[in-house]
């Protein structure tokens, strides 16, 4: 007779991103403010506290390497995911896309009201990875930097 297995609990925890140039990688998301830990991995790996999932740096060859996927031709087009800032206010919004290009990032798209009652942009990072910023309806950043889903 087979037993079967409870299902796990689901969560994401961590998002890692190949990157070209660990180095300045780092130095990118540094500037962004978000706090390193694990420092003691050195360029080998970076970790950063986000307020919710931990960002993850690794490098790109070695990133494919380990999911045993090609790191070559590397897309040169979107790859079907984009990460998100979420903020409280229209003028955060603003500010953050503001702040990301002074500090190397590309403005993809600047802020705008969006269809759903929100106001959104992007911004790329140094690798191209795909950032939109966002205040959106139904979506609340607490005082503890985690986004609140209504129910």
């Amino acid at each position: 007779m087979s037993k079967e297995l409870p299902a796990p609990v689901p969560r994401l925890t961590v998002i890692t991103l190949g990157v070209s140039d660990i180095r300045a990688s780092i130095a990118f998301y540094d500037a962004l403010g978000f706090a390193r830990r694990l420092k003691a991995t050195g360029e080998a790996v970076a970790f950063f506290d986000t307020g919710g999932p931990v960002l993850a740096l690794f490098p790109w060859d070695q990133l494919a390497a380990d999911a045993t996927l090609p790191d070559k031709p590397r897309p040169s087009s979107f790859r079907g995911i984009t990460l998100a800032w979420n903020c409280r206010t229209r003028e955060e919004v603003d500010a953050v896309l503001a702040f990301a290009v002074e500090k190397g990032a590309a403005l993809l798209k600047a802020a705008h009201e969006t269809d759903y009652g929100g106001y959104s942009g992007y911004f790329a990072d140094p690798d191209g990875h795909p950032w939109e910023v966002v205040v959106a309806p139904g979506i609340d950043v607490g005082d503890d930097r985690r986004v609140h889903l209504a129910e």
